[in-house]
């Protein structure tokens, strides 16, 4: 099973972005520890010569993480049928005890890969890169997040074995589950809409407010990520039944399936996008008063909270698109 594409491409990506990032990281420090931009000394030159070297490899380390979140629920769910009893993502991933937790791990490393990407290109755009020892810093803390992914990821899928006997979607996603799945499941169909629909009405207007007023940064970023949560658990709890058509079937990697158009991957990226955008908005608004970034954050914030309700609008017309044009009703339950 080791031989399968996407096994070898997580794995050998994994280790790749956690070689990268160990360089990465003790480089990092150095530039902490010596960074002086008045200095005309050698080893300054060298530090910053070693800056563009390190933001090119995290760049590219920290897009495939982006895109490993992708990549490994696309591989897990391409494995479901090697186990018995599973039928999608959600039974490869209870295969053993190593999945869930690395997905989990992944999406919040996606989140802070995709905040560092923010901080660094923030910091690229001014002359005196103001943002070096707060993105190395950040760095650093990240780093030891990505090697505990890398490790439990490789825990996960070194341990599949074809024979495995493991549990599908129905028995998973269902009100009998006593997990905190079932209590999103069980929850009222109209408290879970209320909720998303306040917490989407939210968004977007302290999106627009900071887009008009150039006010209100972390409120909007706060609100970014409520969305994201709040999102997901609609997913699960109500959204998902209108694309099965089926009022009982709740989990959110069915729509992964070409049955579905394949429609969970836009879904899911756009959420991924608008909340990491969201994010970077309140992220970066500490540093709109240092001198050389006075001009250039604002404009930078603008254009990731543009961005951020772009996604979410994207996310919206799918997710109502589904139901909208669902042969589901749920008049009767």
């Amino acid at each position: 099973m080791i031989f399968h594409p996407g096994i070898i491409a997580l794995l050998l990506g994994s280790l790749l972005i956690t070689a990268m990032l160990c360089y990465s990281a003790y480089e990092g420090a150095r530039i902490i520890g010596n960074w002086n931009i008045r200095s005309g000394s050698e080893e300054q030159l060298e530090m910053e010569r070693k800056t563009y070297l390190i933001s090119t490899l995290m760049g590219y380390a920290l897009g495939f993480q982006l895109f490993s979140l992708f990549l490994f629920i696309y591989t897990a769910d391409s494995l479901s049928p090697l186990f018995v009893g599973a039928m999608c993502a959600a039974g490869s991933l209870s295969v053993n005890g190593f999945g869930y937790p690395a997905t989990i791990l992944k999406l919040v490393n996606c989140l802070l890969a995709g905040l560092w990407l923010v901080v660094n290109f923030t910091d690229n755009q001014a002359h005196d890169y103001p943002l070096i020892k707060t993105k190395y810093g950040l760095l650093l803390c990240i780093s030891p997040l990505l090697v505990t992914e890398t490790v439990i990821q490789g825990g996960y899928l070194l341990s599949l074995a074809p024979d495995l006997i493991t549990s599908c979607c129905g028995t998973l996603f269902t009100t009998d589950a006593n997990n905190v799945i079932s209590d999103l499941i069980a929850l009222p169909r109209g408290q879970a809409q209320t909720l998303f629909v306040l917490s989407t009405m939210a968004t977007i207007l302290l999106g627009l407010y900071f887009l008009r007023k150039g006010k209100g940064a972390y409120f909007f970023s706060l609100a970014a990520l409520a969305m994201l949560l709040v999102s997901l658990a609609a997913v699960i709890s109500f959204i998902s039944i209108y694309f099965y058509e089926l009022p009982t079937h709740h989990c959110p990697f069915c729509i992964l399936h070409s049955e579905y158009g394949y429609v969970g991957y836009p879904l899911y990226f756009a959420l991924l996008v608008g909340a990491i955008c969201g994010l970077g908005v309140g992220a970066v608004a500490p540093f709109r008063k240092i001198e050389s970034l006075r001009t250039i954050l604002p404009r930078v914030q603008r254009q990731l909270a543009a961005t951020s309700l772009l996604a979410y609008l994207v996310f919206l017309l799918i997710a109502g698109g589904g139901i909208w044009f669902s042969n589901l009703s749920m008049a009767a339950y």
